[in-house]
């Protein structure tokens, strides 16, 4: 890896600002995007550990009904941590990935990765930050599924994906039914409720925010 590579790293992941040049030998980076094939499915061992410097992939679970619910999006200057645990746990992943963009991988064979991690502070703290930080993420999904109702994770998610100068979403009934685990069906009749109330309006692929205040009254409501 030459010099201007490893620039370009510290720059986006300045916690190996203290990695010596000599130590890159073996690190190497990709560029990925969404027809690339790959194996990072449930069960896989995985043989590097990845950091995005670029674009940015959806992590999934996916039920034995074939349902996908998404935990999470792992972007630039982060790193999967269900990636992390498995590799120090030396286990198999527990999820699935999916390349949404053209997205700039680093990838550090999983020797060396263990070997930074005990040997460099800022690798270390920076492993920790991202586990806590993903953690509480996921804890607050886990949350939405057990305590809150589908029509009130719509309206949520409605609103945290749009604001009041980019109203409309392009995702399909699908693709929204993906994000939250649950059925396309299930979606399509809490839109067209929201849709009967004057909050949004449908078109094929967009859902545009008509009135934010009633998707605010709807999370009181439900």
């Amino acid at each position: 890896m030459n010099e201007q590579q490893i620039k370009r790293i510290h720059t986006v992941f300045p916690c190996f600002a203290d990695v010596p040049h000599t130590d890159w030998q073996l690190a190497e980076t990709v560029t990925v995007d969404p027809f690339t094939p790959h194996s990072i499915r449930e069960g896989h061992i995985l043989e590097h550990a990845m950091f995005i410097l670029s674009g940015w992939i959806r992590v999934y679970k996916l039920s034995a009904a074939g349902r996908e619910i998404t935990l999470y999006r792992v972007r630039s200057g982060q790193s999967c941590v269900l990636m992390m645990a498995s590799i120090l746990g030396e286990t198999e992943y527990e999820a699935s990935v999916s390349i949404e963009a053209e997205t700039g991988v680093l990838l550090l064979p999983v020797p060396l990765f263990r070997t930074w991690l005990n040997t460099y502070t800022p690798v270390r703290q920076f492993f920790y930050k991202q586990f806590i930080d993903r953690m509480t993420s996921v804890t607050s999904l886990l949350e939405n599924i057990a305590f809150q109702s589908v029509p009130y994770r719509v309206a949520e998610y409605l609103l945290a994906a749009s604001s009041a100068s980019i109203p409309s979403l392009r995702i399909t009934h699908e693709q929204l039914a993906i994000e939250l685990g649950t059925a396309r069906e299930v979606i399509t009749r809490i839109l067209n409720e929201f849709a009967g109330k004057g909050a949004i309006t449908l078109n094929r692929g967009k859902i545009t925010i008509m009135n934010r205040g009633k998707l605010i009254d709807i999370l009181d409501q439900v």
